[in-house]
C-alpha cells in the first residue's frame, strides 16, 4: 500500500459501478479510491473499454473458462496500474504551468501538505533555484492507491458454464474476487467489508503476497471495514493467528453511511472512535504479538518493528471542520468521502439521468429501505429509475426481477438451487404462499410490501458505469439503483474535482442552504429513528431476546449522548454558535429518545408511547 499521499481523505467504494473506474480518474493527482471487484461481467466491459481508451491489447475472457472470475479481475486490476503508471509518467514530465495536470496535482493537496508548502515557494522562485525546486517536487509525485473491496457476505458457490456441475469451494464469488486481487501485480490492499467470512479468511494465507517479505514488508496487506472495537480485535486476531497482518481498521458509522447499512446495538461514532482513540496502542501490540508467534510457526519473516496500524474513519461527515476534528481529537489517520463524490461527474460513474436528480434531490428523496437481498438496510433514493421499475412491475402483477447474475441468490426456500429474493421466480412463489394464509387486509398488505421491496441489485448498481459510457447494458436492463448516504442531502448541484476537494480541506463551502446539524448530531438522529421503527415493528411479537435487545440499544444511546455532552466544550474547531446549537440538539433528542418506552411481560412488548 503506498503510505505516502499527503491527502488526508480517500474515496471509499461505492456501489458496484460508481467507482469501478474511480482510480484512472483521480491516482494520479494522489488520491486513493476503492473498486468492487465481485461483479465480473461488469470488470470485464470496463476492461475492454479502458483498453480500448487508453490503447492497451485486449483479449476477451470467456466464462467457458473455469477461472474466468480470477482471471477478469487480475487482468482489469493490472490494466488499472498500467494506465495511472502511463499517466503519473506523463505528468511529471509537463511544465508547471495555469491547466496542467502536474500543477492540478499540488493544488489539490491540503495547504499543510510539505509538498504544497515547498510547490507554494517554488512559485515565488526565478532561474536554477526554481527548477531545482520543480525537480524536487517532481520527485514527491506519487500515485493514489488502487484499492478493492470485496464484500465477505456475496460469497456464493458457481457452477459451470459448460457441466452444470457445481465448482469447488474456491470458484466461489468472494474467493474467486480475492485470488484475482492476490495474483494482480498492485502493490495496495483489499477492503473486507460485512464482517468475519472463516473460509474467506483462512484462503488469504494461500497467497504469498499477503506475508512480509525478509525486510518486514507486505505487497499486498488487509483493510477491514468495522463499526466498532470489538469487531475489530475480533477479526483481527482470527487473522493474525494465521499470520496475517491487519494495515487498517476503517471504521464507518453504522447507519449514517451509503449502501448496506449495519446498524450497532446504539453505538455511535464518537464513543466508538474513543475506545479506539484510548485501545489503539493495546490493539496494535496485541495482534503484532500473535501475529509475530504465527509467523515464526510458519517459519516466515516478521513483521517489520513497531508495525503501523491505521486508523481511519468514514460516513457522514459534510465539513472541514468536521474532518479536522475527528483526525485532531481521535488521531485518526484519514477520513473517507464517499456519497458526495456522486456529483463529481470526474471522479465518479453516475448517468446524467440520475446525476440530475441527485443534484436536485430533496431531504426526504433519501431513505433507509429494505430492498436489498441481503436482508441487511440499505440506503436508497426515491427517485431512482429502478424504483420506478420496481413499483411498475408490481402494478403490472409482475414482481421481481429477472435474475441472471445470482451474486445475491441464497434462499432455498422453495428450490433446491439458492435463488434471490429479488428474484421474480422467488416472489411468485412468496406471494403464492401469502394468498393461502387468509390475512386480513392490512397484514396482507404489510407481508406482500415486504416481500416485494427486495429489488435487482446486480443490475441496478452496475448499470450506470455502462450508460454513463455509452455502453451496451447487458439484457436491456437500464434501470439504475443508487446508495448515497443521508448526508448527501446537504449538497446540490454537480461539482469539479478542484471544488470537492477544496470544501474536504476548507478552502471553500460548497453545502446547500437547508440547514446541516454536525455529523454526530445527524448519526444520533438516523440512529433514535431506527430505533423507533424497529419498537413500532416489534411491539406486538418481540420475544424476550428482542426487548433486551431494545432496552440495551436505548441505553447506549442515552450514554452516547451524555458523552457528547462532555466533548462538546473539547471540540475546538467547530465555531461556539454550532458547540452552542450542538447542546441544544442533543437536550431535544434526549428528550425524544426518553419518550420512546415499552414494557415486556413475557410474552409481548406493547404499542410504544412515543411522543
Amino acid at each position: 500500500m503506498n503510505t505516502t499521499s499527503e491527502h488526508t481523505f480517500h474515496i471509499p467504494v461505492l456501489g458496484l459501478a460508481y467507482s469501478v473506474d474511480t482510480p484512472v480518474k483521480v491516482a494520479r493527482f494522489g488520491i486513493s479510491s476503492v473498486i468492487s471487484i465481485i461483479q465480473d461481467e461488469l470488470i470485464e466491459q470496463m476492461r475492454e473499454f479502458h483498453s480500448k481508451e487508453s490503447n492497451e491489447q485486449y483479449v476477451h475472457i470467456p466464462v467457458t473458462d473455469v477461472n474466468y472470475r480470477e482471471n477478469r479481475i487480475k487482468s482489469y486490476l493490472n490494466l488499472m496500474q498500467t494506465i495511472v503508471q502511463k499517466q503519473i509518467a506523463r505528468l511529471k514530465k509537463e511544465p508547471f504551468e495555469i491547466g496542467q495536470e502536474i500543477t492540478k496535482y499540488f493544488e489539490l493537496l491540503p495547504d499543510n501538505a510539505p509538498s504544497k508548502i515547498l510547490y507554494r515557494r517554488m512559485l515565488t522562485e526565478e532561474g536554477n533555484v526554481k527548477k531545482q525546486t520543480q525537480d524536487e517536487l517532481r520527485e514527491k509525485i506519487v500515485p493514489g492507491d488502487i484499492n478493492v473491496n470485496i464484500m465477505t457476505k456475496v460469497d456464493n458457490l458457481n457452477y459451470s458454464h459448460e457441466t452444470g456441475e457445481l465448482l469447488p469451494v474456491e470458484y466461489s464469488d468472494a474467493m474467486s474476487a480475492l485470488r484475482g486481487f492476490a495474483n494482480s501485480s498492485l502493490f495496495s490492499s483489499v477492503v473486507f467489508s460485512a464482517g468475519l467470512n472463516p473460509r474467506l479468511y483462512s484462503y488469504i494465507e494461500t497467497f504469498p503476497d499477503f506475508f512480509p517479505d525478509h525486510e518486514g514488508r507486505l505487497k499486498k496487506t488487509i483493510i477491514l471495514k468495522v463499526s466498532d472495537f470489538r469487531s475489530a480485535m475480533i477479526q483481527g486476531k482470527f487473522l493474525a493467528k494465521k499470520g496475517i497482518w491487519i494495515s487498517e481498521f476503517r471504521i464507518e458509522s453504522g447507519l449514517n453511511c451509503g449502501g448496506h447499512a449495519f446498524p450497532t446495538e446504539g453505538h455511535l461514532l464518537g464513543p466508538i472512535l474513543e475506545e479506539f482513540k484510548q485501545k489503539r496502542a493495546e490493539l496494535t501490540r496485541e495482534l503484532a504479538e500473535i501475529c509475530n508467534k504465527a509467523l515464526a510457526e510458519k517459519q516466515k519473516p516478521l513483521l517489520k518493528s513497531n508495525p503501523d496500524v491505521q486508523i481511519t474513519v468514514q460516513g457522514g461527515i459534510g465539513t472541514s471542520a468536521e474532518d479536522n476534528f475527528l483526525r485532531t481529537y481521535y488521531n485518526i489517520d484519514r477520513t473517507g468521502w464517499g456519497s458526495p463524490f456522486l456529483l463529481v461527474p470526474e471522479a465518479t460513474n453516475v448517468d446524467e439521468d440520475t446525476l440530475q436528480k441527485l443534484a436536485h434531490a430533496k431531504k426526504e428523496d433519501y431513505f433507509l429501505s429494505h430492498a436489498s437481498p441481503l436482508g441487511v438496510p440499505f440506503n436508497n433514493f426515491r427517485p431512482s429509475s429502478s424504483e420506478t421499475q420496481r413499483k411498475l412491475r408490481i402494478e403490472k402483477n409482475r414482481p421481481g426481477s429477472p435474475c441472471y447474475r445470482k451474486h445475491l441468490a441464497f434462499n432455498t426456500e422453495f428450490t433446491e438451487k439458492a435463488i434471490c429474493q429479488a428474484s421474480r421466480q422467488y416472489q411468485n412463489f412468496k406471494l403464492k404462499e401469502l394468498k393461502t394464509l387468509n390475512l386480513p387486509d392490512e397484514e396482507y398488505q404489510l407481508k406482500f410490501d415486504e416481500i416485494t421491496e427486495k429489488d435487482c441489485l446486480c443490475e441496478g448498481l452496475a448499470a450506470p458505469a455502462l450508460l454513463k459510457n455509452g455502453m451496451k447494458v447487458p439484457h436491456h436492463l437500464n434501470a439504475v439503483t443508487i446508495c448515497p448516504g443521508p448526508n448527501l442531502a446537504f449538497f446540490s448541484g454537480t461539482f469539479s474535482l478542484e471544488e470537492m476537494v477544496g470544501h474536504i480541506y476548507g478552502r471553500l463551502n460548497i453545502l446547500n442552504s437547508l440547514n446541516r446539524p454536525h455529523v454526530f448530531v445527524n448519526e444520533l438522529k438516523i440512529y433514535i429513528d431506527y430505533l423507533r421503527e424497529e419498537v413500532r415493528k416489534n411491539s406486538k411479537v418481540a420475544s424476550e431476546k428482542q426487548a433486551k435487545f431494545l432496552a440495551s440499544f436505548k441505553s447506549n444511546l442515552l450514554e452516547g449522548i451524555e458523552y457528547y455532552k462532555n466533548l462538546i466544550p473539547k471540540m475546538n474547531t467547530e465555531a461556539l454558535e454550532m458547540r452552542n446549537r450542538m447542546n441544544d440538539e442533543m437536550d431535544k433528542l434526549k428528550n425524544s429518545l426518553s419518550a420512546i418506552s415499552f414494557i415486556w411481560n413475557k410474552e409481548v412488548i406493547t404499542e410504544p408511547i412515543i411522543s
